[in-house]
């Protein structure tokens, strides 16, 4: 595989649960797509580009050979040095390195303690088909989604069992809970860090996407792409494909 192009991220649930200071609070579940780089997704997007710049500068445009977790774990550690004043989450490096969908637990540390992984090729061509993902404005420059929080305990248990949802359906192919999961997940974003989910953002949501599909979660802080959980058509959307 070292011939292919270098992947991108996808977050479906339960992001920001690999920060500390989050899963300190409550352990929990992100799950992560690897994604094939069919499309120059946009920068400030919440799709790991900064992480995948540092990617490109260690191996090139390619998928690099060898052990995947010491690959990952390089990653993360290149993006941050010591003394870095914010750290990356591990999801970043962890789903740009990681084929298939993936399960992390996080219990109050950067890197997670389990690791689940599912390359089946049914289950993700079934995600690919059932997801979309439709542009949004890139996050403003100088955004900063962390001056508000609330770091509530049963706030940030329901982010985390939103994610423990969204990976058992999508290994059941289960498109009501997959939906149900991403919803929950941004819902619970607007009340953990309410800056995450910005007045117009929630609105076109709650407009567009909540009432006429199974769920719909964005792909960043602030705006980037609406992925939104549908077995039919989205109207102005881009199709992905989950690479395994």
């Amino acid at each position: 595989m070292i011939h292919e192009r270098f992947p991108y991220r996808l977050c479906l649930a339960g992001g920001w649960i690999d920060q500390p200071w989050v899963s300190s609070v409550h352990p929990g579940t992100v799950v992560v797509a690897q994604i094939h780089p069919d499309f120059e997704f946009n920068d400030r997007s919440g799709l790991a580009t900064s992480s995948r710049r540092v990617a490109l500068g260690l191996w090139g445009d390619r998928y690099p050979e060898g052990d995947i977790e010491k690959n990952a774990k390089r990653l993360f550690d290149t993006e941050n040095p010591p003394g870095a004043k914010y750290v990356s989450g591990s999801q970043d490096h962890i789903g740009l390195l990681y084929p298939g969908i993936n399960r992390l637990w996080y219990n109050g540390s950067y890197w997670p303690e389990i690791i689940e992984s599912s390359t089946d090729s049914s289950v993700c061509d079934w995600l690919s088909d059932v997801l979309h993902m439709v542009p949004l404005e890139p996050r403003p420059e100088g955004y900063d989604p962390l001056r508000e929080m609330h770091l509530d305990r049963q706030l940030v248990k329901e982010l985390g069992e939103a994610g423990e949802l969204c990976w058992e359906s999508v290994l059941r192919r289960d498109v009501a809970g997959l939906g149900k999961a991403l919803t929950k997940t941004f819902i619970s974003w607007s009340r953990i860090l309410p800056l995450t989910v910005p007045d117009r953002v929630m609105e076109e949501m709650e407009t567009k996407y909540f009432p006429y599909y199974q769920g719909a979660i964005t792909s960043g802080s602030g705006g980037g792409y609406v992925i939104v959980v549908s077995e039919r058509p989205v109207a102005g959307s881009i199709k992905i494909r989950v690479r395994y």
